[in-house]
């Protein structure tokens, strides 16, 4: 069990969901039950195998560990293994599927295929964060977007068509760039497999390409191949407006999905390919991935500050918090990817909290309309206290993870840009706003819409699927050298060798002396 460690955490929600589709008969309330416990019981075993994991995991070990490769067909490999840059991604997907699976039990159309989906999903985003051959990362990269297009196009809001096409045409036309540099990768390194191109110094000489100097040379178009993928997954403005419209029409369990997993596989990539693969065009890029993330920021948090829509306010400020993430990655120090990766993991289990307080109250009044609620605290105490504790949270409320991410981001930042350390602080400001307006307008003020005096408090299995949720808020912020000591050495090795081949490229400062 040991050897094959990685592979049996991947794979129990893949066999899981080939097992209900085999097994499951019936289109009855009885067989819908039954699936649905099947999906949690499922999720729930994946995330007990994957307790294994952590128990094992060395941080010291900057290197890969729990290694499992074997040949594949036509000479590409299966490879798995994790560091202290994945680990934890990986706790994260497997610790919220069941709480999506749980949440998702008001689900009474076609449930067989909707838990199916599910449990394929979780399966290929754990092969993302384990994956160690480009070739094998690709496949389950993109095949992810189908059980997602499915969930948002059938199990979606009444736009759920347009909604799914738009969510699906722009990541995959982001990977088709991401896929010809894997090509361009494996000419001239002649392998795929992903420790060996960490290893590999491409070339870095400028060159003319149809009259513009290419500073960094192939680095730098690699790098933005790579670059249009993961912008598009984060999303980073100005590629981002297919994001609310996902949200939107996507169920409740698919907006956590979406937003507690699934976007952080571009702020992954930037750690897994970007810095320690092109390290000259990443420093070359630098200053416009930092403008680019303090727009969004900026951006985002006044366009969430006019939504109507509940949904909406909180997609937008998803990729607010996201400027965070990539501001702090390109930061390229310590506190910088530290704080980046930490607010990856919190912003996973603060807004999936969000989606869900969203979805608690669309399960009985069926509108996301901030008109349509006032005075809620007035009927539902115990709601608008997990609504009031997630919100602060979202703030940045210190005593909370969100507050200890976005610190360590903004300090690693201000090393490099005190201009746009100010300008993302601002975000800070303008998330106040934005999230404490939401709700005052939802909870706040007398009871007088009469639709909501019959309105009831949440269920003891709603209140259950916000437990842990609030546990691991709070932990990660009273106690956040739980998650800092396993990913520290390994962000620490990242950066010696990022500096390490910068030194090699002749870079000093701000000018770059190619070494021919």
């Amino acid at each position: 069990m040991d050897y094959f460690l990685l592979s049996i955490v991947t794979f129990i929600p893949a066999i899981s969901a080939l097992i209900l589709l085999v097994v499951a008969r019936g289109n009855d309330a009885a067989a819908a039950l039954v699936a649905k416990r099947f999906a949690l019981f499922a999720t729930g075993v994946t995330f007990f195998v994957s307790l294994f994991i952590i128990a094992q995991f060395e941080p010291e070990n900057t290197g890969f560990q729990m290694v499992e490769e074997a040949e594949w067909i036509m000479g590409l490999k299966y490879k798995l293994g994790i560091d202290g840059i994945s680990v934890l991604f990986v706790i994260l997907t497997t610790f919220m599927m069941p709480i999506v699976i749980w949440a998702s039990w008001g689900i009474e159309v076609r449930v067989k295929e909707y838990m199916i989906a599910f449990l394929l999903l979780e399966t290929l985003m754990l092969g993302v964060f384990m994956a160690l051959d480009l070739v094998l990362f690709y496949l389950f990269f993109e095949a992810g977007l189908i059980p997602m297009f499915l969930i948002i196009g059938i199990w979606g809001g009444a736009n759920r068509v347009y909604a799914s096409f738009k969510f699906f045409l722009y990541t995959l036309l982001g990977s088709v760039l991401m896929l010809i540099a894997m090509v361009v990768m494996y000419a001239e390194a002649g392998t795929t497999d992903i420790e060996s191109l960490m290893l590999h110094q491409f070339a870095f000489d400028d060159f003319n390409l149809f009259g513009f100097q290419i500073l960094g040379g192939m680095q730098t178009l690699l790098f933005l191949a790579f670059f249009a993928s993961f912008a598009v997954k984060m999303p980073m403005w100005p590629v981002h407006t297919w994001l609310p419209d996902a949200h939107v029409q996507a169920p409740t369990a698919g907006s956590v999905v979406l937003a507690a997993i699934l976007l952080k596989m571009g702020g992954y990539g930037f750690l897994r390919f970007s810095l320690p693969m092109f390290p000259v065009g990443s420093y070359i890029m630098t200053d416009f991935i930092l403008w680019l993330s303090v727009i969004a920021i900026v951006y985002t948090s006044l366009v969430a500050l006019v939504q109507s829509d509940m949904k909406k306010l909180i997609a937008y400020s998803s990729v607010a918090h996201m400027g965070y993430v990539t501001i702090g990655i390109f930061a390229a120090n310590q506190q910088g990817i530290d704080g980046a990766i930490f607010q990856m993991l919190s912003h996973g289990f603060i807004s999936g909290a969000l989606f869900l307080c969203v979805g608690v109250i669309y399960d009985r009044m069926h509108t996301r309309e901030i008109e349509a609620y006032g005075g809620l605290v007035n009927r539902m105490p115990a709601y608008a206290l997990i609504f009031m504790f997630f919100t602060m949270a979202n703030v940045g409320l210190p005593g909370t993870s969100g507050f200890v991410g976005e610190f360590l981001t903004l300090v690693g930042i201000f090393k490099v840009n005190t201009w746009i350390a100010l300008l993302a602080t601002s975000g800070v400001v303008l998330s106040a706003a934005y999230a404490l307006w939401l709700y005052r307008r939802v909870m706040m003020g007398d009871l007088i819409k009469e639709a909501l005096r019959t309105i009831q408090d949440m269920s003891l299995r709603e209140r259950a699927v916000f437990a842990p949720l609030v546990f691991m808020t709070l932990l990660l912020g009273i106690y956040p050298v739980l998650a800092l000591d396993l990913i520290s050495p390994s962000v620490q090795s990242l950066i010696d060798n990022y500096n390490s081949a910068l030194s090699i490229a002749g870079i000093d400062g701000n000018t770059m002396i190619a070494s021919h």
